[in-house]
């Protein structure tokens, strides 16, 4: 019903991952998680990103900060924007949510803790093996299991088929394989769509 794709190297991710499980709990319905790597979504078909990180509009920039601010005191999370190292290589965590599955809910909010609050560089090795530790994962297994072409290419698939469906950033969210929803704040549309299939309506059509 809900499919979730998604890199922990954003902010607004980690808002959408955590307001969409209690939505999914209350609903009864599954969340199927698919791990991306949002550069490759950025440099297929999104790049103006790019442009605007290089020439940032100062009032939207600073409107931005207070919104994400806001939307961290709604939840009940700390997000500081990282000081030291933004845009963070997250490809090794992302790698790892793949191999973990849908068991991955506990290492990917130990791994945007760590970057989002904590200012550490989950590019590095000795960071992630903190990350899985927290999240009660064996780091040796973990860095055998990234380090394998069928865990690559499933992180690469998933990155393509997020592409092919009209995707253009994380967090992206789909609902009963046809309706396209972007962003943490599009929860009340998420919730209403689920709400149609479950009393039988289906998907709505552009046309209404």
């Amino acid at each position: 019903m809900i499919e979730f794709f998604f890199d922990c190297s954003s902010p607004w991710t980690w808002l959408g991952f955590e307001s969409i499980q209690p939505l999914g709990a209350e609903l009864e319905v599954e969340i199927i998680w698919r791990p991306i790597l949002v550069g490759g979504v950025f440099n297929a078909v999104n790049a103006s990103v790019y442009e605007g990180r290089k020439n940032p509009v100062p009032a939207k920039a600073r409107y931005m900060l207070k919104d994400m601010q806001d939307w961290a005191r709604l939840q009940g999370l700390s997000i500081k924007f990282p000081p030291s190292i933004f845009p963070v290589n997250s490809v090794k965590v992302m790698r790892a949510c793949c191999w973990l599955g849908q068991d991955c809910v506990p290492f990917a909010r130990a791994a945007f803790r760590a970057y989002w609050t904590d200012d550490r560089d989950i590019a590095d090795d000795a960071v992630i093996a903190d990350v899985a530790s927290a999240a009660g994962v064996d780091a040796a297994a973990l860095f055998a299991a990234i380090a394998t072409d069928p865990v690559k290419a499933q992180l690469r698939a998933n990155t393509d088929e997020l592409i092919a469906r009209g995707g253009f950033g994380s967090p992206t969210i789909f609902v009963g394989g046809d309706e396209m929803y972007f962003g943490n704040d599009r929860m009340p549309l998420v919730r209403a769509a689920v709400e149609r299939r479950l009393n039988g309506i289906g998907s709505v059509s552009l046309s209404g």
